[in-house]
């Protein structure tokens, strides 16, 4: 096991850590299903930001996950890359 997972794994055990890592978990998994859909219709971000009717910039912003998007903003991404935007809310643990 590296270093790295030696504290992860240590750090995991404190339960408000967990909560948090998990939360964070959840928003990087958000922008990397974005940065997959793009990347499998084929498009920069230049193109997709024509598509959707917004700036380069603003695509590289919201893949970045240095802004929160809304629910319009996500269902025109996932229509100008041919994908379908789901959302689901399940229980806690």
């Amino acid at each position: 096991m590296t270093k790295l997972a030696a504290l992860k794994d240590r750090l995991m055990q404190d339960a408000e850590f967990a909560s948090e890592y998990a939360k964070a978990d959840a928003e990087y998994k958000v922008i990397e299903a974005l940065i997959q859909a793009r990347l499998s219709a084929k498009l920069s971000q230049a193109e997709l930001a024509r598509k959707t009717g917004t700036t380069q910039s603003a695509i590289a912003r919201l893949e970045s996950g240095s802004i929160s998007p809304t629910l319009a903003t996500l269902r025109r991404y996932a229509e100008a890359t041919g994908a379908k935007l789901e959302i689901s809310i399940v229980p806690g643990e």
